[in-house]
């Protein structure tokens, strides 16, 4: 690895602007429409039964669009009930434009919001020291897992904390995406960062396994363009470059062998598709739903 090389984590705003570039250039936030509409009617259909009020944990919540989407989905299936929405998300640029997005969408009258800035693990820490573990009705965990140090342990804690009839949706890549292959082959070669993991829904289930806990598993195909990482000089490419190996400025810090045989790698069929003159990258998504 050259020295040269950086994780991207360690320069917050660049992160910031090629995560956004991986959401214009992917069908990933689509991808969850698709689930949201499809499949989360009925696996919220008996989470809030007989409940006076529905209580729902969103860990790593984001700016809150597919938050809100949840949202929508549990007020149809429980019109008028009061839902109770907790959002644990270590961001504040995050966190603001989640309230952002909540001041300007209609129909949440019977919703009561509120944010937590910590991580996970902070607000673990922090519940158990009360002693007094609040049960909730729905838990989601939306492409957070990768920055959890120890995940069985998280998603023990996490189920333990399950109400009647109540789930945990946790969305992250899927074993059999492009990211499963990148990693296995490039990870070690790769600044690592101990913010982050290399895991997928392989991974995940194994660990559910283990542990014992029950769940469903579903796989949505899902794709990132990432044509305009073969052209040379490309700002947008170069960003998605950044996102693709978590390092900072890729392009320009890498070892030349080593971008060769990744931009090599990223053309091939385990990776990705060519169709109408593009390079759509497997982005593929697993959900998997926990039973309590």
């Amino acid at each position: 690895m050259a020295s040269s090389m950086r994780s991207l984590f360690s320069d917050h705003s660049r992160y910031v602007e090629s995560f956004r570039r991986f959401l214009d250039n992917s069908t990933e936030h689509q991808c969850m429409q698709e689930f949201m509409d499809k499949k989360l009617p009925g696996i919220i259909a008996r989470i809030g039964d007989a409940k006076s009020e529905i209580k729902i944990l969103s860990i790593g919540g984001g700016a809150g669009e597919i938050d809100l989407q949840i949202l929508s989905k549990v007020q149809v299936q429980y019109p008028g009930v009061h839902i109770n929405n907790e959002v644990v998300e270590p961001s504040a640029e995050q966190i603001t434009k989640y309230k952002e997005l909540v001041a300007k969408t209609s129909n949440l009258e019977n919703i009561k919001f509120a944010w937590h800035k910590e991580t996970s693990s902070e607000y673990q820490n922090r519940i158990m020291e009360k002693k007094e573990l609040q049960k909730w009705d729905f838990i989601h965990m939306i492409q957070m897992l990768y920055y959890v140090e120890d995940i069985p342990a998280t998603l023990k804690f996490f189920h333990s904390l399950l109400a009647n009839n109540a789930k945990i949706l946790i969305i992250l890549v899927s074993g059999i995406s492009g990211w499963d292959k990148l990693w296995k082959k490039y990870g070690s070669r790769l600044p690592r960062d101990d913010l982050c993991q290399y895991v997928t829904s392989s991974h995940l289930t194994q660990m559910l396994d283990n542990l014992g806990i029950k769940y469903e598993c579903y796989d949505l195909l899902s794709t990132m363009d990432i044509t305009d990482c073969f052209i040379d000089g490309n700002e947008n490419g170069d960003l998605l470059w950044d996102f693709l190996t978590e390092t900072c400025n890729f392009n320009t810090t890498a070892p030349p062998d080593l971008k060769a045989e990744i931009m090599k790698d990223l053309q091939e069929p385990e990776f990705s598709v060519k169709k109408e003159g593009k390079v759509l990258f497997n982005n593929s998504l697993s959900f998997i739903v926990v039973e309590a």
